[in-house]
C-alpha cells in the first residue's frame, strides 16, 4: 500500500534525471530527502536516461513506496536537459524544483523557497547556499561560491547558483524555453540556461540558509571530459555577450579549458580554497 496518495494539481514539480545510479543507494537517499520533506503539496517526476544498469528497477521500487512519484524512461540516452525538459513537459505544478539524483535536499527546502516566491512576485527563481559533502552532509565543511543577490557580472567567474537548488516559476522557464538540447551545450546545460534567463530579464536570489548538499567524490573533475570544457567556453561566449560582458568576458570564458590543463590534485587543493567561506 502506497503512504501518500497522488495529488491532482500539485503547487511543486520537482524534476530529477537519472543515469546509472549504480547500486541505488545515493539514488534512494534523494529522493527519500524529498519524500520526507515539510512540504506535502508537490510530484516528483524522475526520468531514467536510459541507464544500463539496473537503475529502472531500482526507481520501480522507490515509486512503489509513494504515488507522488511519476516514472519516465527513455530508450535512448539523450542527456540531462533533454531529460529534465521531458520532466518539465509531464510536470503540472506551478513552480518547478530542480534535484540531482545524488544530492540531497534539506527537509525545509520546497517549504521555504516555495514561501519566497510567493512573497516576492518579482523575482524568477530562488536557490539555496549548498554545502558539498562525501558521505554524509557535514563531513566535509565545504561551501559552495555564495552569492546572495547575483548579478549578470557574478556569472563570470563560475555560475553564481547551485543549479539544482533552485525553484523557479512555471512561467518562467516556458518563456526561456527550459533546457537546450544542443551539441555544444552538454555539461553546461544549467550556465547556458539561467544566463538565457537572465539576458531575457529575469533574475533569481540565492537564500543564505544551507538547504541543498552537493555529494562530491573523487571522479568528480576525472569525469569531466576536456571536449565538455570547449562546450563551457561555447556557453560562456554566447552568454557573456548577450549579458553585454564582452569584451572583460574573453578571459573568462577560456578559463575551463586552461583549469583543465591544471592536473586533478591541484586542482583540488585550489577548489578547497576557493570555496572555504
Amino acid at each position: 500500500m502506497k503512504r501518500k496518495g497522488r495529488i491532482a494539481m500539485p503547487m511543486v514539480s520537482v524534476i530529477m534525471p537519472v543515469f546509472n545510479a549504480g547500486d541505488g543507494s545515493e539514488l534512494e537517499q534523494a529522493i527519500q530527502s524529498i519524500l520526507q520533506q515539510t512540504f506535502a503539496d508537490f510530484e516528483l517526476i524522475i526520468c531514467d536516461d536510459a541507464s544500463t544498469d539496473n537503475t529502472w528497477e531500482h526507481l520501480k521500487r522507490l515509486a512503489s513506496l509513494d504515488s507522488r512519484i511519476t516514472l519516465l524512461q527513455n530508450v535512448v540516452n539523450q542527456r540531462a536537459g533533454a531529460a529534465r525538459n521531458r520532466c518539465i513537459d509531464k510536470s503540472q505544478g506551478r513552480f518547478i524544483a530542480f534535484m540531482d539524483a545524488d544530492d540531497i535536499s534539506a527537509p525545509n527546502r520546497l517549504q521555504t523557497q516555495l514561501e519566497f516566491l510567493k512573497n516576492h512576485p518579482e523575482i524568477a527563481f530562488v536557490g539555496a547556499r549548498g554545502e558539498f559533502f562525501h558521505k554524509v552532509p557535514g563531513d566535509l565543511k565545504q561551501y559552495y561560491w555564495f552569492v546572495n543577490q547575483p548579478q549578470a557580472k557574478d556569472f563570470l567567474m563560475t555560475l553564481p547558483f547551485v543549479h539544482a537548488s533552485i525553484m523557479v516559476r512555471r512561467e518562467v522557464i516556458r518563456k526561456i524555453g527550459g533546457y537546450s538540447t544542443e551539441q555544444a551545450v552538454i555539461r553546461s546545460e544549467d550556465y547556458d540556461m539561467l544566463m538565457r534567463a537572465y539576458a531575457l530579464g529575469y533574475t533569481g536570489v540565492n537564500m543564505a540558509d544551507v538547504m541543498y548538499f552537493i555529494r562530491l567524490d573523487e571522479g568528480t573533475y576525472q569525469r569531466r571530459k576536456y571536449c565538455y570544457r570547449l562546450n563551457e567556453c561555447i556557453v560562456k561566449f554566447r552568454g557573456f555577450s548577450k549579458l553585454g560582458l564582452m569584451p572583460k568576458g574573453i578571459l573568462y570564458a577560456i578559463k575551463p579549458l586552461i583549469v583543465g590543463l591544471i592536473p586533478i590534485k591541484l586542482l583540488n587543493n585550489l577548489k578547497k580554497r576557493y570555496y572555504k567561506t
